[in-house]
């Protein structure tokens, strides 16, 4: 019997059937709570709720924690102790995590590959970010750690904005904006599993909020892309090597552009507007990769 936990949120739909699915195919069951990790150094162990973690044969990474935040950079550096010195699989590699999950090293790496995005900016100048306002009109101001459009702010180029830009840097000393772009009012989430290209969802957003997300209103829709949109997804993961994610893209009148790559991917979305059972395809794939 395989011993593979999965890391994540307890009570997290994704993670309880993440967890649930590994159960079904190997017949052991650990969902592991990252706050009650615990790595101890002087006996190169890490343990969390007495289950020892450097005796496991797997660890697949569906959630470091229920929000984004500086806080899972110092959870996955824990992974990544397991991976680097006791030798443990884990399904992403921690390291990539977390060259994901900060906005601006995914956005930096993005843009260092080529890869089409809108118009972004990093500042942590008020003067420069109002300037980068003025060329874009309109803006979406993000914080470096969230998902699903939490904290972001949108300002436009107005007698107001630099009040609003100095709020938002109250909390986000490092600003990070993204010019608004035309768009079909949904964006989509191209899914990949070890590289290879699985199917496409849209997420398609109601007349109340500026954003597509399911937090806001948002609904999920099969959707079949063109070569172009595949092809350009494609290339952005490939600059990671994650396990398992999904791009978010959004189609402009200049082209499909990139917005970024998804730390964990999207289980709900794939499930709601495709009917596939991603975490069937991702245990698979690791009991493929450590061996049955």
């Amino acid at each position: 019997m395989k011993k593979i936990a999965v890391y994540g949120v307890p009570g997290g739909w994704s993670s309880e059937l993440l967890a649930d699915t590994v159960k079904a195919e190997t017949g052991f069951r650990c969902l592991v709570d990252p706050e009650t990790v615990a790595l101890d150094l002087e006996r190169e162990e890490v343990w969390a709720h007495g289950q020892p973690l450097h005796e496991l044969d797997a660890i697949i990474v569906k959630k470091a924690g229920p929000f984004y935040s500086p806080l899972l950079l110092d959870r996955l550096e824990i992974l990544r102790y397991l991976k680097q010195r006791r030798g443990i699989p884990i399904f992403s590699d921690p390291e990539i995590i977390l060259r994901v999950l900060d906005r601006s090293s995914c956005t930096v790496t993005l843009a260092a590959g080529g890869v089409p995005m809108p118009p972004t900016a990093l500042t942590e100048s008020v003067d420069e970010a109002l300037d980068f306002l003025e060329r874009y009109g309109r803006a979406v101001f993000k914080p470096i750690y969230s998902t699903k459009a939490r904290g972001m702010l949108v300002v436009e180029n107005g007698p107001d904005a630099r009040a609003r830009v100095e709020a938002f840097q109250e909390h986000n000393p490092f600003m990070y904006l993204q010019q608004m772009v035309k768009h079909p009012g949904k964006d989509l989430g191209v899914a990949f599993l070890g590289g290879e290209y699985l199917a496409t969802y849209a997420r398609a957003g109601n007349k109340d909020s500026w954003n597509t997300t399911t937090r806001s209103g948002g609904k999920y829709e099969p959707y079949e892309p063109g070569e172009e949109i595949i092809e350009l997804a494609h290339e952005a993961q490939a600059l990671f090597g994650l396990d398992f994610t999904s791009v978010d893209v959004v189609e402009t009148p200049d082209g499909p552009k990139v917005f970024e790559v998804s730390a964990f991917g999207g289980f709900r979305g794939l499930r709601d507007a495709n009917g596939i059972d991603a975490a069937k395809l991702y245990v698979d794939y690791v009991l493929g990769r450590i061996g049955r």
